[in-house]
């Protein structure tokens, strides 16, 4: 009921793309869902609706109580999100493929832990560039310390969305 209600005053203020916890469970995406299909035509916005999968920063053997690799997990919930009703997931760029492949290309993926191949290590686990998130397969990407924290953050965004977009 929340997160619906959520779902209805977002869309009134004109977002495009609201994230749900995969592990919120079908009732909450479901009526997540029901509230976007019930916006009336005139609706200033119609959200599309991802679940998060798995953080980029976990590791096999990280996830805490879950004994699944983090592609198998993501992947089964993915496969639930699919089922519940929702536009797409939040998940690593390196399953981006995979998810698209078992939901078909029309289920979108959003892809963080995008880094420059030139970059420092730093607390993402499953990471790729942006040229290998676009090649797996990822719809949209999401990169922000590479470009918040760089000498020159126009240059590392202009940079970034060469290297996925070209």
């Amino acid at each position: 009921h929340t997160v619906g209600r959520a779902v209805k005053a977002a869309a009134a203020v004109g977002v495009d793309l609201l994230t749900l916890h995969c592990q919120g469970g079908g009732r909450m995406c479901r009526e997540a869902r029901a509230a976007v299909d019930g916006l009336a035509a005139d609706s200033p916005a119609r959200p599309l609706l991802f679940g998060v999968t798995v953080l980029t920063s976990f590791a096999a053997g990280e996830m805490p109580g879950i004994a699944a690799a983090p592609a198998d997990f993501a992947m089964n919930l993915a496969a639930d999100a699919q089922g519940w009703g929702l536009d797409g997931v939040v998940c690593s760029p390196r399953e981006a493929g995979i998810i698209h492949e078992r939901c078909g290309a029309d289920f979108l993926t959003v892809t963080p832990g995008v880094r420059f191949a030139d970059a420092a290590g730093d607390d993402q686990k499953r990471v790729t560039t942006p040229a290998e998130a676009k090649a797996i397969g990822a719809d949209y990407i999401v990169v922000g310390r590479p470009i918040t924290q760089a000498n020159d953050p126009v240059a590392a965004y202009t940079r970034c969305k060469a290297e996925f977009v070209d």
